[in-house]
C-alpha cells in the first residue's frame, strides 16, 4: 500500500484536491472531519477539552467551537494543550481507516492533514502532496469564510509552516491559483505518476 499525505496551509485548496482524488477512486481520510466528529456530542474529545478549557462544552454536550476559538485566541500557548488531547485521537482514527482500506485491498490511501509537516507527519507517509497558491489569493479566500477575522487568520498562519517551506519539502506541489479544472488536471497527473507504486510507511508505522 502507498500512503500519501495531502497538506497545505489554510485556504490553499485541500478540499478541492481531496475531492478530485476521491473521484479518481482513491480513499481519503480527512483529519479535519475527524476533529469535527470528536467535538460532537458523545465525541471522545469533549470531556478532555471541557476539563482543559472549562466552559467550552455546550449544553447539548458538544464542543462550542466559537468558545474554544476564543479561549485559544486569548492564550495561543493553549494550542499545545489542545493538540495533546486531539492528535492521539486523530491518529487512532487514521490507523483504523488505513487498516480498513488495506483489508479491502486498496493500493493507495490519502491522509488529508493540515499540519502534516508541523507535527512530523511526513514520517508516517510515503509521498507528500502540497497544495499552494499566492499569499494574496490565500488571504482573500480565507477572509471570505463566515466567522473569520484578520486577527484569527493571522493567528492560524502563525501556527503553520510557511508555504515556501512546505513546497520545498513536498514531493509534489499543486498550484491551486488557477481554475478548478486546471487544479484537477494537476492532481490527475500526480496520481497517474503514483500508479503502481508501493511504500514502506504502512509496515513501519501503521501495521
Amino acid at each position: 500500500m502507498l500512503i500519501i499525505g495531502l497538506t497545505g496551509s489554510i485556504g490553499m485548496g485541500k478540499s478541492t484536491a481531496a475531492a478530485r482524488i476521491r473521484a479518481l477512486g482513491v480513499p481519503v481520510c480527512d483529519a479535519d472531519s475527524i476533529v469535527h466528529k470528536l467535538y460532537r456530542t458523545g465525541g471522545a474529545a469533549v470531556g478532555p477539552i471541557e476539563a482543559a478549557f472549562p466552559g467550552t462544552a455546550a449544553d447539548d454536550g458538544c464542543i462550542d467551537r466559537q468558545k474554544l476559538a476564543a479561549a485559544l485566541l486569548a492564550d495561543p500557548g493553549a494550542y499545545t494543550k489542545l493538540e495533546a488531547i486531539v492528535h492521539p485521537l486523530v491518529l487512532e482514527t487514521e490507523r483504523e481507516f488505513i487498516h480498513m482500506k488495506a483489508a479491502k485491498g486498496a493500493e493507495k490511501v490519502v491522509l488529508e492533514i493540515p499540519l502534516l509537516f508541523e507535527t512530523g507527519g511526513e514520517k508516517r507517509v510515503d509521498v507528500t502532496i502540497v497544495v499552494s497558491a499566492p499569499a494574496d489569493i490565500q488571504r482573500s479566500r480565507v477572509l471570505e469564510r463566515a466567522g473569520m477575522t484578520a486577527e484569527k487568520y493571522d493567528q492560524i498562519l502563525s501556527r503553520q509552516m510557511p508555504d515556501e517551506e512546505k513546497r520545498r519539502r513536498a514531493d509534489f506541489v499543486v498550484d491551486t491559483s488557477r481554475s478548478i479544472p486546471e487544479t484537477e488536471a494537476q492532481i490527475d497527473r500526480i496520481m497517474s505518476q503514483l500508479s503502481g507504486r508501493t511504500g514502506t510507511a504502512f509496515a513501519k508505522y501503521w501495521a
